[in-house]
């Protein structure tokens, strides 16, 4: 019996020990949480290593490539980078790579998913300040990462993910997109593209400056006029100028009789940060606006025939052509006749949408004694927050960091900020956490804050813009630039000897982007220039 006892006491302890160790290896088992992707290449389809991101992309839903269906308030993304990677190995997300709108690939509740690999492949720079640098280079699809010709992703694979399970999905990125198609010339639409001297020499690489030009009825048939040019500022697009095409209301207006005969044309000039320059000489991204008024415009009034004046060079545009339109009269008030800025991007810092960066601590929050509010960034007229500020920017975080990621704050970061050490630009606020960096602020405040820069240069700048600014915003901007256009309005009121003598209209709850547009802003252009041609110029030729 006492060996019966002593064998059960010691079986006894022995299964409390298996079981105490069991219980040790599955804690360990969870905490390693061994659930992951791998992500790799195929030598067939890309044969030298890659240096650039590597995403993961999760989706509910099959209703389009899961690559298409990212953005702020889109589908979960998962972002990694990579240097040097070889064919055929894979390269591990797991749960320490950071995600957004999920953090980790362990909040990911159980379930079937749809997902996707994609590798977005950088370029080695070699920039003319001595930088060396390593940014997507954009194949003339603006900028788009997910379908930027080159880049390589997986077929879509459903699977059943547990995040607390041990499994590894495997995904190939074993497709290349393919190059842009160019759109042929037409009667009506002209296509331009020119390699820049000065925006080559800064990239240390063959650099492109494009241009899609909309001729005037009855250009071939009058061959003896010259005409005035609506120089149309916006996001990087291979469509005609006010998307004119056969069949719509505005190629009824444009090719009717007494339509005012102007030639419209919307520039490209997309580069490693994003599908537009904005029109200004910067740091970081280049001498764009010395590149397009110095090359891109010379050349084109030299193959089409249009007035080289300033008078008959009008700008408009809006939001990101809103600001690049109104910035390059205010950068260039000689060469210009006049601008029509619709929906600006922030013309004024203080309202940098919703931030003051020169008096907010923080970007993310508004902070009280103690409380700490959420700053909005998308709002609709009635008012209903969409998304948060720090919701964006983490999210262009995941995309790419050190402003790689071809997003809205990455290219404002890049043409506003200073060179920073690593030769990227100089964050104007810590990503994670939104604590503006007050030094970069002011140098922001000194090259690109627009009523800044009015209100210290109008002594020998106001008397070159007095009737050139014409400026329009709803008062419910969908991302809050009407607050930054009052307080440029402001400004403007108050100004003499000259008084600017524009126009700032507002749209009573109406979102981004009101203004006029079309036929309304071809006719509105046309009477301006006609009222402001200089004396002894005929604009009865072009109104035939």
């Amino acid at each position: 019996m006492k060996f019966i006892k002593s064998f059960a006491v010691i079986t006894g302890i022995a299964i409390f020990i298996l079981n105490i160790n069991t219980g040790v290896q599955k804690s360990i088992a969870q905490e390693k949480s061994p659930f992951k992707f791998e992500i790799s290449f195929p030598s067939t389809i890309h044969s030298k290593p890659i240096t650039g991101r590597v995403y993961v992309i999760v989706s509910r839903n099959s209703n389009r490539e899961p690559r298409f269906q990212v953005s702020p308030t889109g589908v979960p993304i998962f972002g990694k980078n990579v240097e040097n990677l070889m064919p055929g190995i894979p390269v591990e997300i797991d749960k320490n790579v950071p995600g957004y709108p999920l953090k980790s690939i362990k909040d990911i509740p159980p379930g079937e998913y749809y997902i996707q690999g994609f590798i977005n492949i950088y370029t080695t720079f070699h920039r003319s300040d001595g930088y060396v640098i390593q940014l997507h280079q954009d194949q003339w699809e603006g900028q788009r990462w997910n379908r930027s010709p080159g880049n390589l992703y997986s077929n879509v694979k459903k699977v059943y993910i547990n995040p607390e399970g041990q499994e590894t999905i495997k995904l190939v990125c074993s497709n290349v997109i393919p190059p842009v198609k160019m759109p042929r010339d037409t009667k009506w639409v002209k296509y331009i593209k020119i390699k820049s001297k000065l925006i080559s020499e800064f990239w240390g690489r063959p650099m492109y400056l494009g241009a899609v030009v909309l001729l005037p009825e009855g250009y071939e048939t009058h061959p003896d006029v010259y005409y005035p040019v609506n120089y149309i500022q916006g996001h990087f697009s291979l469509r005609p100028p006010y998307r004119f095409r056969e069949g719509t209301s505005f190629y009824r207006a444009w090719t009717s009789k007494n339509f005012p005969r102007m030639i419209a044309v919307t520039f490209q000039h997309p580069n490693p940060y994003y599908d537009d320059s904005y029109c200004v000489n910067s740091a970081n991204v280049g001498p764009y606006g010395d590149a397009l008024t110095k090359e891109l415009i010379p050349y084109l009034e030299k193959k089409f025939r249009i007035i080289s004046k300033p008078y008959a060079r009008v700008l408009s545009g809006g939001s990101t052509g809103g600001w690049a339109s109104l910035a390059m009269q205010v950068f260039y008030p000689d060469f210009f006749g006049g601008t029509f800025s619709l929906c600006p991007d922030p013309v004024d810092f203080r309202y940098y949408q919703i931030v003051n960066i020169y008096k907010d601590r923080n970007a993310y929050y508004k902070e009280y004694d103690w409380l700490k509010v959420e700053r909005p960034n998308n709002r609709a007229t009635d008012g209903s927050i969409r998304y948060m500020m720090k919701d964006e920017n983490l999210y262009e975080l995941v995309i790419g960091d050190k402003s790689r990621s071809g997003g809205q704050w990455a290219i404002w970061e890049a043409v506003y900020s200073p060179v920073g050490k690593d030769g990227y630009p100089e964050p104007i606020w810590d990503k994670l956490t939104g604590e503006i960096n007050h030094s970069v602020a002011e140098y922001w405040k000194e090259h690109y804050d627009l009523r800044y820069y009015l209100e210290k240069n109008w002594s020998w700048l106001g008397p070159k813009l007095v009737g050139k600014l014409h400026i329009y915003v709803g008062d419910m901007d969908t991302y809050y630039l009407n607050n930054a256009v009052k307080l440029l309005e402001r400004f403007l009121e108050n100004t003499k000897n000259p008084y600017y003598a524009g126009t700032v209209e507002y749209g009573d709850g109406k979102p981004h982007c009101w203004g006029p547009r079309g036929t309304e802003l071809i006719k509105l252009i046309a009477d301006y220039i006609t009222k402001n041609a200089p004396e002894g110029e005929d604009t009865s030729k072009w109104k035939y």
